[in-house]
């Protein structure tokens, strides 16, 4: 069975169990309760009684009756827990002990007060580390992957000068995308106007859910670098520090300076070095290959986690809101990258997305872009035949900068909420979106949540409150799956369409021609290892 198919089998089972089983699942009994800040625990059902010291900080508690409107509810105390109650001079807290089980009383009352089914909590908290664990191998291999084969890459080209002319045609086709995005997105939320279907009481109630998240995601981005910042922290100061902390700017940066010093030096001391991290590069693909074996498990408990705990009711209020970013995804896809592909890279578009498929399913379920390039640069190698030197620069730079998606769901959102707040943006604010939104793109992590960052960003360069953040985050992690798909689309056009234009005679590799070849695929390359030689020579 293909890996594709593995995986796509557990995206399916990931979503079935999420609706069927999760914590939100009308299927499921609603045992247990989540509390807001504002929520408060009372000693006794009748609302005039005191709250419980003990509850202070308290978020999850299980259901043990009802009488009406209130709901008897029950907790035990963990030892972390009672450490920051004592911490905080709490009544009672130096008298308790851990393990402690302790009760209240809560009024079911949304959305400070909300249901869910502990058994389906319990299930993702069994399952999420799969998920977690295979997350993890993957991004292991991320920065070791980027660095050598970015350098090997560079030294490979010889020339100098011929990087500088794929740098500028790369640089040029994501800012043109980004914008092309944009437009698209601003355009739809101007002709649909999802902000006008949404009902005052889904708006008071998602202002309510998610204030404490929104609140924390200003904060972030009220401490985001300058863009003069940003283009200085371009050049590490230590490129050590860089490559431990994954600042994947920086290492690109030092791989690029290091491949160029290396074509400036003696042939034989440089083809060392280029000799050594090509070994590790190869090394690090391996590694890859391993982390895929465990794809579809981890994929499935990424996918049950999101759907478990994503609310109909939230989808429901989001509806429209998720429909235009979806549409506008769609259009960007098939529209910009599909004339791309087919005139400028001259390939089949539907063949081509066969091939790089494995990677759309793995950002789709991911949702990082960064933990999807090893993927996504052996698609555009093994089944289109991009060189190394090219994937090995536009890819990585694509995951870094080129956020075709996150811009057009930042220009959906920023109208949509202004929508909400009743405000009427004028031609200049709307374009200020379109310019704010693509330099707020730019060095973006590839990674889960962050484009609500810069779209905090954007609307506070065009006045929108940013508490309105507040409105979008309860389906932000379902859309971010599909704006990091396109992310990953727009980075394999980009290479296959640089990979064209240097002259390289690419072509969508077919499965009889793949399946011919032993060195391609993963399964094949897990079922047939190759040992390395032993250099060791007796001396007898």
């Amino acid at each position: 069975m293909k890996l594709y198919t593995k995986i796509l089998i557990g995206m399916l089972i990931g979503v079935l169990a999420g609706f069927l089983v999760g914590p939100n699942s009308s299927l499921m009994p609603q045992d247990g309760v989540r509390l807001s800040g504002s929520a408060v625990v009372h000693s006794q059902a009748d609302g005039a009684s005191a709250a419980v010291p003990l509850a202070t900080g308290l978020k999850a508690a299980k259901i043990e009756s009802r009488q009406g409107e209130w709901a008897q509810v029950t907790w035990e105390l963990s030892a972390p827990e009672l450490l920051k109650l004592k911490k905080a001079g709490v009544e009672g807290s130096s008298r308790a002990s851990p393990g402690q089980t302790l009760s209240g009383w809560v009024v079911l009352e949304e959305p400070h007060v909300t249901t869910y089914a502990t058994i389906g909590q319990s299930l993702i908290d069994w399952t999420e580390w799969i998920g977690r664990l295979f997350l993890a191998l993957i991004k292991m291999v991320v920065v070791p992957l980027v660095f050598c084969s970015l350098v090997v890459g560079v030294a490979s080209l010889g020339d100098f000068r011929k990087l500088g002319r794929l740098g500028g045609r790369t640089i040029g086709f994501f800012t043109l995308t980004t914008v092309v995005a944009l437009v698209i997105g601003v355009g739809l939320a101007n002709l649909i106007q999802p902000g006008k279907w949404m009902s005052d009481a889904d708006r008071g109630r998602l202002l309510a859910s998610y204030e404490s998240a929104a609140g924390s995601t200003v904060d972030s981005a009220a401490d985001a670098p300058s863009l003069a910042d940003q283009v200085i922290g371009i050049v590490p100061t230590n490129p050590f520090h860089s490559l431990a902390e994954g600042e994947m700017l920086q290492i690109i940066f030092f791989g690029l300076m290091l491949g160029i010093a290396i074509t400036l030096m003696n042939v034989a001391r440089g083809k060392t070095v280029v000799e050594f991290l090509d070994g590790l590069n190869e090394a690090m693909v391996m590694l890859v290959h391993v982390a895929m074996k465990l794809a579809p498990y981890g994929v499935a408990a990424l996918l049950f986690k999101v759907i478990g705990t994503t609310g109909l009711s939230v989808l429901m209020a989001l509806g429209v809101y998720a429909l235009v970013v979806l549409l506008g995804l769609f259009l960007h896809g098939t529209i910009t990258y599909g004339v791309a592909i087919r005139f400028g890279a001259k390939l089949p578009y539907f063949g081509f997305l066969k091939a790089i498929r494995p990677a759309m399913l793995l950002a789709f379920s991911t949702s990082s872009s960064s933990a999807t390039l090893p993927v996504t640069k052996e698609c555009v190698e093994d089944n289109l035949g991009v060189s190394n030197q090219i994937s090995s620069f536009v890819l990585p730079l694509g995951a870094t900068v080129n956020m075709d998606g996150t811009a057009l769901y930042q220009g959906v959102a920023a109208i949509f909420i202004a929508q909400i707040y009743g405000m009427d943006l004028t031609l200049g604010d709307q374009v200020t979106i379109v310019t704010s939104a693509t330099l707020a793109s730019v060095g973006a992590a590839g990674v889960p949540g962050a484009g609500m960052i810069t779209l905090a960003m954007v609307l506070t360069a065009i006045g929108v409150p940013t508490e309105g953040l507040a409105l979008v985050l309860g389906v932000d992690r379902l859309l971010d799956m599909f704006r990091t798909s396109t992310n990953v689309v727009g980075d394999s056009t980009a290479a296959a369409l640089m990979a064209r234009l240097e002259g390289e005679d690419i072509r969508v590799v077919s499965p009889e021609e793949d399946a011919a070849d032993p060195k391609h695929g993963f399964e094949r390359t897990m079922e047939e290892p190759h040992p390395v030689e032993s250099q060791h020579v007796d001396e007898d």
